[in-house]
């Protein structure tokens, strides 16, 4: 492997991506275990990589950038305010607001948020995906990438309004 996180990453969503097109579709089963402890050292798992994957091979996105940017927030996430100490708390998907949520006008908004900050701290559930079908169609209506939402939730900590406030600008200068 080489010195630098992001390369390390590059590689292994590269042979992800080729291990699922050649058959290897369960999660569970997905063997990538030499590579967990390189993924633990950045905060991230198995499914972190799975999703990706899949979806890339799938639906065409999101691509490789998109799944560097998106893991360094995590990355810088997990090393600066979690001291690279893992949470043990995980998301209840049944919290999730409905998908048909709005706030300002603005569906998926009230899902999407909870989902970051999840995703942030390292605690989504392996059945919920931070940049899934339906986010991503949040992310196209409202021209935001994903990573550039990950740091509005970052910077916005606790204070949901900030977050909800620069959505509604961005959505005007768009």
């Amino acid at each position: 492997m080489k010195n630098f996180h992001t390369e390390n990453l590059a590689e292994i969503w590269h042979r992800a991506v080729n291990l699922y097109e050649s058959g290897h579709q369960n999660a569970d089963e997905f063997p990538i275990e030499k590579d967990l402890s390189f993924l633990q050292s950045l905060g991230m798992n198995k499914m972190d990589v799975f999703d990706f994957a899949e979806d890339w091979v799938c639906e065409g996105e999101p691509d490789l950038a998109s799944f560097l940017l998106i893991h360094e927030h995590r990355r810088d996430y997990f090393w600066e305010e979690q001291n690279r100490i893992e949470s043990t708390r995980r998301l209840d998907p049944t919290s999730l607001p409905a998908k048909d949520s709005e706030i300002e006008g603005i569906r998926w908004l009230p899902r999407i948020i909870p989902k970051a900050k999840a995703k942030l701290r390292g605690e989504l559930p392996p059945e919920t995906m931070f940049c899934c079908g339906g986010d991503r169609n949040f992310f196209h209506h409202n021209r935001i990438h994903p990573a550039e939402f990950l740091g509005a939730v970052r910077r916005a900590g606790d204070d949901d309004q900030k977050i909800i406030d620069w959505v509604v600008q961005k959505v005007k200068d768009n």
